[in-house]
């Protein structure tokens, strides 16, 4: 077979179009894929300007490619529109070569063309499905990163470099590990090549810095993504902030050891008012329950307000509910101060043991009594002094006992060893006075 037999039928069954131009761009060949792309017969087209398959806002555009060629460049490569015969535009990918004679001159051109319609659908789907990904990558909580098989991380999303105030050329490979705690880099960095090297999920949880300096602990899962083949394509990790969580739990744990100890000096407090209600004869059963009622509703208090800092005006009106008509004799002045859960227990305790003593024997046992509780704060910051007043009025008078009895050492002892506080008592003839001064610092909450 002959070169110019062979080399025509390559031409005829290529399945790009092959189409040979004159210098003026009139058309000497036509094979069959050209037919196929472009719907014209070869017979149609031979002897036509190519312009009839250009479109009319793409003729510069064709008029530019010929100019670059006659130039001298050797070829001109695009990606362009051309005309089908019914009308309907053609996407091609567009190879036009320049045709010399033996002096070099140009004598016309060649043109390659390959309809990449599906191509540019697939381009069109993938960058979708792109910007899609990088749409919801962009704006989740996470900070989200794509490493290669072999770890390097190569991608972010926008949240990871709003956190840490950094760029991919900073961060990409094991950027990252200077954004991580001095304190777990090394444990962290171990653990991660560790997994890498074994192709298994990896789970860490670990401090990163934001971009002021401050560090936030993450929970970060890195999971390969895996080929047909079985082997690691991917690694796509997320870091999720669980700051806020484990301040809870460390919160809870807390509160379950705080729990814990109370419930055990709660314990012990029934089973000392169980020893010395019992010596007071009849009345030890109503005695008892009323005691541990105050206890319950001390708790009740710290409970609502998650055994934190407690409003001393709130606890004193939870430990006068029991008296009902005769709450209303209660005066209350103060300023507004929150007091420690420690200091609660205390105070309710004494707080009670007063109610109940001025119901049986003083204020509260006449119509015209009045129990004014007063309280305030002297002096500042380590030297505060913190005071609470009980004083009685216009009820009887109130003789002090040789023997006092556990209500008496519950309004003296308590305060004493709990707070470290000097407790003065005075059983005037117009009512009984208590009053209870200690360091602020051992009743008032810190502030927050």
């Amino acid at each position: 077979m002959e070169a110019s037999t062979l080399f025509a039928a390559i031409v005829q069954d290529s399945d790009a179009a092959i189409i040979a131009k004159d210098a003026d761009g009139t058309v000497l060949s036509w094979n069959r894929a050209a037919e196929t792309i472009f719907g014209w017969t070869a017979a149609e087209m031979i002897g036509q300007s190519i312009d009839r398959i250009v479109p009319p806002e793409r003729l510069d555009e064709s008029a530019a490619v010929l100019d670059t060629i006659k130039r001298g460049d050797s070829a001109a490569r695009i990606e362009t529109v051309r005309l089908h015969k019914d009308g309907s535009p053609v996407d091609i990918a567009l190879l036009v070569s320049a045709l010399r004679g033996a002096d070099g001159a140009f004598i016309g051109s060649s043109e390659i063309s390959r309809d990449i319609t599906s191509e540019l659908r697939t381009r069109s789907a993938l960058s979708d499905v792109e910007a899609r990904f990088g749409l919801v990558a962009d704006n989740i909580a996470q900070l989200v990163w794509i490493a290669d098989p072999d770890g390097w991380i190569f991608w972010y999303n926008k949240r990871w470099f709003e956190y840490t105030d950094t760029t991919i050329d900073q961060m990409q490979g094991f950027g990252w590990r200077s954004v991580h705690h001095p304190d777990h880099v090394d444990r962290v960095t171990e653990q991660y090549t560790r997994n890498i090297a074994s192709g298994e999920e990896w789970e860490d949880t670990f401090p990163l810095r934001d971009h002021d300096g401050n560090y936030r602990w993450f929970l970060t899962r890195g999971v390969p993504l895996l080929g047909d083949d079985g082997k690691v394509q991917y690694w796509f990790g997320t870091n999720t902030d669980v700051t806020a969580l484990r301040d809870a739990e460390r919160r809870i744990e807390v509160l379950l050891m705080e729990v814990n100890h109370r419930s055990k000096n709660l314990l012990s407090v029934v089973q000392s008012m169980a020893r010395r209600s019992s010596a007071n004869g009849d009345d030890f059963i109503p005695r008892l329950e009323r005691r541990i009622a105050a206890l319950s509703a001390n708790q009740d208090v710290l409970v609502h307000r998650n055994w934190t800092a407690v409003p001393l005006r709130e606890l004193i009106e939870a430990q006068l509910l029991f008296l009902d008509q005769a709450a209303s004799q209660t005066e209350l002045a103060g300023p507004d101060v929150v007091i420690q859960p420690n200091t609660a227990e205390a105070l309710s305790m004494t707080l009670h043991e007063l109610a109940t003593n001025a119901e049986k024997y003083g204020a509260y046992s006449a119509s015209a009594g009045i129990v004014r509780i007063s309280w305030d704060i002297s002096g500042t910051d380590s030297d505060a002094e913190f005071v609470l007043r009980w004083t009685e009025s216009g009820g009887p008078g109130v003789l002090q006992t040789n023997e006092p009895g556990f209500g008496s050492r519950i309004i003296q002892d308590v305060p004493r060893g709990r707070l470290r506080g000097q407790v003065e008592t005075e059983y005037a003839p117009q009512g009984f006075r208590f009053t209870l001064r200690c360091p602020a610092v051992n009743v008032l909450a810190a502030p927050e």
